[in-house]
């Protein structure tokens, strides 16, 4: 089963996005690129700077993407430090997170199975009293923050890099404006800037050319698609750009079965 000819909307930063895009292609797809975020980075660094000057006060990091861990190496050599002190635990949400750890060679010490914050606070053990790192992004949830300082752990979370809205790629709205079939979200961030930046161009992002089906990472960002209105009919059962492609995939087959 593919996805022969099918015009898919990317809305990812577009530097996170061609992994997906080569998948999609090789599916028979023919992605289109209208990144609707972009990650930049925050004006000041003193405040992540401080925590990794005494990280080893710290019983773990969690790192929760990609995004994340690249900021945190930086800011490691910038300050000259060599890595993570002995004796700190690092936990990652989802596979490319664990991966880009590993690249800078270092290992996990959780992984939990569902890629979502609250699912990492089962694998933490006894956090009474104890700190815990959080480098994050600016507009990142609370949740986990809020479910350790619930049974005891003091929570340091730190804004490490910035989610922005992106301009808006001319050939992916002019994709919009004939027609695709499919727009997939990877963040409620994406959600929320596809939105806007769809009504700012003088689109109907409820109504668009196509009536495409709209398609969710997971779910919370299914979630904030149906809060903000739009009528997500695929949400992925693993939370990753693959568990997506094979979300479509599976959708395609349901519809011509």
């Amino acid at each position: 089963m593919n996805l022969t000819n099918a015009k898919i909307l990317i809305t990812r930063p577009r530097r996170q996005a061609d992994s997906f895009a080569i998948a999609l292609h090789a599916a028979g797809a023919k992605p289109i690129f209208f990144p609707v975020i972009e990650i930049g980075p925050m004006e000041d660094t003193a405040p992540l700077d401080r925590a990794l000057t005494r990280l080893a006060c710290y019983e773990w990091l969690v790192l929760t993407s990609v995004n994340g861990v690249e900021v945190v190496w930086k800011r490691l050599a910038a300050l000259g430090l060599l890595g993570i002190p002995t004796g700190v635990r690092v936990a990652a949400i989802g596979p490319k997170t664990s991966a880009a750890l590993q690249v800078r060679g270092v290992k996990p010490d959780f992984v939990p199975d569902e890629y979502v914050a609250e699912a990492i606070l089962p694998g933490l053990g006894c956090l009474d009293g104890r700190w815990v790192l959080l480098p994050r992004a600016d507009i990142a949830r609370p949740a986990l923050a809020q479910a350790i300082q619930a049974v005891g752990g003091i929570a340091h979370e730190i804004a490490v890099y910035r989610t922005l809205p992106a301009n808006p790629d001319p050939a992916g709205l002019a994709a919009l404006r004939s027609g695709v079939d499919v727009v997939t979200f990877t963040s409620s961030s994406t959600v929320r800037n596809f939105i806007a930046l769809a009504s700012a161009a003088g689109l109907n992002p409820f109504h668009l050319a196509g009536n495409p089906v709209f398609a969710c990472i997971g779910p919370i960002t299914g979630a904030t698609a149906l809060e903000e209105g739009l009528p997500v009919e695929i949400v992925a059962e693993t939370y990753t750009t693959e568990g997506l492609l094979k979300a479509l995939l599976d959708f395609n087959e349901k519809k011509i079965t």
